[in-house]
């Protein structure tokens, strides 16, 4: 049988389950969310965010340093002049509070100041801080006084330091520094590092300045320091080092200081079910404008026109909406952890983290990295992770839910009218959606993908977009209003949503698993698949009862979705 023919099967299944349950075919959100895209899309501008990305990437961003801190107060002044009250001044009617939780710090906190590395008889410098403010690892400690000048040995690999005399030199290898730190500098006596190990997205060749930030263990006992190579460095390094001794000049200066970590947290307390939240995550740290000034500057002007909408009676807030800045990973989970700290549980999260590139100049695509489904197994079709990878998951580690098809659905509708690309990755984690999927709470990520200056030095506000940050703020919006705002009538367009997905992802996996059979794939795999797919999605309706708890209506009406869901299941197992 041909995939037309199989295909036109699997479109009068779809038609049948969705005329005996409703089914829409245009999208079922629109009419709710028409009147927030309204009221959201004149208003978002991206002033703010742009203003803000500016500012904080400046700095070179740690928990505790100075460009952390700054952040951290930059943003306590603008919610302030929105409307925000500092929680222990709140007056019992005051539904827009912040606090800055701050902690003692077990380890110092560290900040690069100047570094310069040049070769001995040339002229000019190999790297310069002024224009490479990656080339210094993280928790690097600073050269003596004056800086060093010292002989460079080359290695390929540890076991040339068995070999190799390297005590009172500088190790040089296309390595990890961390790999490293231990064989050269604890164990070989080595005054320093210089290592290159730019990944091929990069396009190192092309973009031959860049440096991708590498960090070293922080040990007060061995003072350790060293430098990342950009290519352009490494192959001038490289090249002398074939014409004989090379020695080096190095000069490194940072700050290690004890500080504290700070956290800061908004809340829009809700007004009829203010136990029941959602809570986005912007992290700080980092040293780019798009990882991740873009994230934090896209969430504060979030937090202040939610401000002025609730202020000017244009939103109703039923469940209480949080905005959180702090030190990725670690403090979301410590807010989900802590909830002594916190009068609400926490229903969904969301992690905005490099949300504003300009993707013409990065190569990027906007991405909605989905909660774990399937395409995370079996990643196949038109799902692709993105060049960050992501490791091949187990049944046994999805997380069914309808925040995935609702996420892409508003974003896409944004996409429509923006005439802007949005595009979806299975799980890879990494970023602050993990601690919410870790702590079973529904959990995805906003984030820009391939990048050929992540991590780099060259991440800097000429490579952001002022209109992609008002495009992913106003979508976000518009989710996180439609959400705080739900009841059962957004249940019940919740659940056409999710049965109009199920019945795409499902004729789409039939027609992929159909070719798979014919190259030669096990017919048990592929029924798996299929079963895997439509348990996944019979699981994202039953979700929906979160919305409305007691609903009976409803829970028949979901019910009813899945029997359909059960039925279009069967009945493509039996086609295959």
């Amino acid at each position: 049988m041909n995939h037309k023919s199989l295909f036109s099967k699997g479109v009068v299944l779809a038609l049948i389950l969705c005329m005996g349950i409703s089914c829409k075919k245009n999208n079922p959100l629109a009419k709710e969310n028409i009147d927030y895209f309204e009221l959201v899309s004149p208003e978002f501008n991206g002033d703010t965010a742009m203003e803000t990305t500016a500012f904080v990437e400046q700095y070179w961003r740690v928990a505790g340093n100075t460009g952390f801190n700054a952040t951290v107060y930059r943003i306590q002044e603008k919610l302030e002049a929105s409307g925000y009250v500092q929680e222990d001044t709140a007056s019992p009617e005051d539904r827009l509070t912040y606090r800055i939780e701050k902690r003692a710090m077990k380890h110092p906190t560290w900040e690069p100041v100047d570094a310069r590395l040049s070769i001995v008889g040339m002229d000019t410098p190999l790297l310069e801080y002024a224009t490479n403010r990656n080339m210094i690892y993280l928790n690097a400690a600073s050269t003596p006084e004056g800086g060093v000048t010292a002989e460079v040995v080359y290695i390929k690999d540890l076991k040339e330091l068995s070999i190799k005399n390297v005590k009172g030199k500088i190790v040089f290898a296309e390595m990890s520094p961390y790999r490293l730190f231990t064989p050269a500098i604890e164990k070989g006596g080595a005054l320093g590092l210089l290592t290159y190990n730019n990944p091929a997205y990069l396009q190192p060749e092309k973009n031959t300045t860049s440096i991708q930030f590498r960090g070293i263990p922080m040990k007060e006992e061995t003072k350790a320091w060293g430098m990342a190579l950009s290519y352009a460095a490494k192959e001038k390094l490289k090249t002398a080092l074939s014409q004989g001794k090379v020695e080096v000049y190095a000069m490194v200066q940072t700050k290690i200081y004890p500080s504290e970590e700070l956290t800061i947290i908004a809340n829009v307390r809700g007004s009829e079910l203010p136990k029941e939240s959602l809570v986005l995550s912007a992290h700080i740290q980092e040293p780019g404008a798009n990882d991740n000034a873009t994230g934090v500057g896209t969430q504060l002007e979030m937090a202040m026109l939610t401000a002025k909408f609730l202020k000017e009676g244009k939103l109703s807030a039923k469940r209480t909406l949080t905005f959180l800045w702090g030190d990725e990973i670690i403090s979301t989970r410590r807010y989900i952890e802590e909830k002594e700290k916190r009068t609400a549980a926490i229903n969904w999260g969301i992690s905005l983290d490099m949300v504003g590139e300009n993707t013409s100049v990065t190569g990027g695509s906007f991405l909605i990295e989905k909660m774990p489904d399937p395409s995370a197994i079996w990643t196949r079709g038109n799902d692709k992770h993105s060049e960050w990878g992501g490791e091949v998951m187990k049944i046994e580690d999805m997380k069914p839910h309808y925040l995935n098809d609702f996420i892409i659905n508003i974003f896409e509708e944004q996409g429509r009218r923006a005439n802007w690309q949005v595009h979806t990755n299975p799980f890879e984690g990494g970023s602050d959606h993990t601690p919410f999927l870790d702590a079973d709470i529904p959990g995805l990520l906003l984030w820009h993908f391939t990048d050929q200056f992540y991590h780099t030095d060259n991440d800097r506000i000429d490579k952001v977009s002022q209109e992609t940050m008002k495009n992913v703020g106003t979508a976000a919006l518009v989710s996180v209003y439609t959400l705080i705002n739900a009841d059962v009538d957004t249940g019940r367009q919740l659940i056409q949503n999710t049965l109009n997905a199920a019945t795409e992802r499902l004729n789409t996996e039939f027609l992929l698993s159909e070719a798979a059979v014919a190259k030669g794939a096990t017919l048990e795999n592929e029924i798996l698949i299929l079963k895997t797919w439509g348990d996944w999605y019979l699981k994202s309706l039953s979700s929906i009862t979160d919305i409305a708890p007691t609903d009976e209506g409803l829970k028949q009406e979901i019910s009813e979705s899945e029997l359909g869901i059960k039925e279009l299941t069967i009945s493509l197992v039996e086609q295959l």
